[in-house]
């Protein structure tokens, strides 16, 4: 097998094993909330600080991992990473005891701070996969296999919410968790580049530092939000879990889709545009989202939102990837998870103390706030890259 055959090869090991893990991503989605707040009787403050602690241990396991895909390499560290989910499925089948979910969302990445699109699931992985893609990849096609990649596995991860709808709570760990652990069997049969850095040498450290700042506030506003739209629904709305999971597999469709129009958007707006368009829509419906207490609009917010939050994330993968300096790549996604997650954290332990008191709605104003600065600091940070497009 020649090198482009192997290449072509591992971008489909790769692109399996993402979609075994957002078939449990879309699966863990649902049932772990309506696990904490239905079967448990749990509070959304509980619920709050597991997201909240859970997303803070994503964020250092994330860092670490990427500090090592550098220096000892890409595969040995995606195999020991993507092993950590399919572990926290099965110590959730077999107890729901408190320290189990602490431990097993800790583990997992239950961290609740991406849309299902996005992989709001098992995020420790997330840099390590963006880099090795990144050296598999043309560069001249990164934003092009970003997307579909994203885009297929925000399908699987909505097909994963569907099966919630036919499987007892218990079994829906157990399939996770099997499912899951295909994935990390077949990445055993993958090549990787042997790219390494030097770990006391960081030459794209200005560059690192801007996507730094833009991260940690994003994470801010994720942590603010997403974590808690569909407990919003279970506290406001009363939805079952069977009618929830399908609306969530729409959502998960529509924002997948949106996905496949970075490549576009990325030659005709380049970095900045792209983030600011989309991003800058979301403030305004999430302003309007805790104000109208009308289910449609609701759901049509529901839907839609998610759809723009991922829209660039294609396109800022590859400003990212193609900003720093390919040994450094795993340290740069690492560095800029952690202080994202780490905001995360923070905002989702404030969002679950407001969300158990009559301020339920104080969260998305300060997204609103947060978000409107991110997009500033971007086009700060960023002006010399406006254009910043795939060729």
């Amino acid at each position: 097998m020649n090198l482009t055959d192997r290449t072509q090869f591992s971008l489909w090991i790769l692109l399996l094993s993402r979609i075994t893990r957002s078939v449990a991503a879309g699966m863990l989605a649902i049932a772990f909330p309506y696990l904490i707040l239905n079967d448990l009787h749990l509070s959304a403050l509980f619920l709050g600080s597991i997201f909240a602690l859970a997303t803070l241990a994503t964020a250092f396991l994330g860092l670490f991992f990427g500090i090592i895909t550098d220096i000892w390499g890409r595969k040995n560290t995606l195999i020991l990473a993507t092993v950590l989910l399919p572990a926290s499925c099965f110590l959730l089948f077999f107890s729901n005891a408190i320290p189990i979910l602490f431990i097993a969302a800790i583990i997992g990445g239950f961290s609740a701070t991406g849309s299902l699109a996005g992989g709001g699931i098992g995020g420790t992985v997330q840099p390590i996969q963006n880099t090795v893609l990144a050296d598999l990849a043309p560069s001249g096609k990164r934003t092009f296999y970003y997307s579909t990649f994203a885009f297929i596995n925000g399908i699987a991860a909505a097909i994963g919410t569907i099966f919630v709808k036919f499987m007892p709570a218990k079994e829906v760990f157990l399939l996770a968790g099997t499912i899951s652990l295909i994935g990390t069997v077949i990445l055993f049969f993958m090549y990787t580049p042997d790219i390494k850095g030097k770990f006391r040498k960081l030459e794209s450290k200005f560059v690192i530092g801007k996507f730094t700042i833009t991260g940690f506030l994003n994470g801010i506003s994720q942590g603010l939000i997403t974590p808690f739209l569909i407990p919003f629904f279970i506290i406001v709305y009363k939805l079952p879990e069977n009618s929830m999971s399908t609306f969530t597999f729409i959502s998960g469709v529509i924002a997948a889709s949106s996905l496949l129009l970075a490549p576009y958007a990325d030659k005709k707006y380049g970095f900045v545009k792209s983030i600011t368009y989309s991003r800058a829509v979301t403030i305004v419906l999430l302003i309007i989202f805790p104000l109208v207490k009308f289910l449609p609009l609701s759901l049509f917010i529901y839907l839609v939102t998610p759809a723009l939050r991922v829209a660039a994330v294609p396109i800022q993968q590859t400003a990212i990837t193609s900003l720093v300096e390919e040994n450094e790549r795993g340290r740069a996604l690492g560095i800029n998870q952690v202080v994202r997650l780490t905001g995360s954290s923070v905002a989702t332990e404030l969002s679950g103390s407001l969300f158990s008191t009559p301020f339920i709605a104080v969260p998305f104003y300060l997204y609103a706030l947060v978000m409107g600065t991110n997009i500033y600091l971007y086009k700060i940070f960023f002006a010399k890259e406006e254009r910043l497009k795939t060729p």
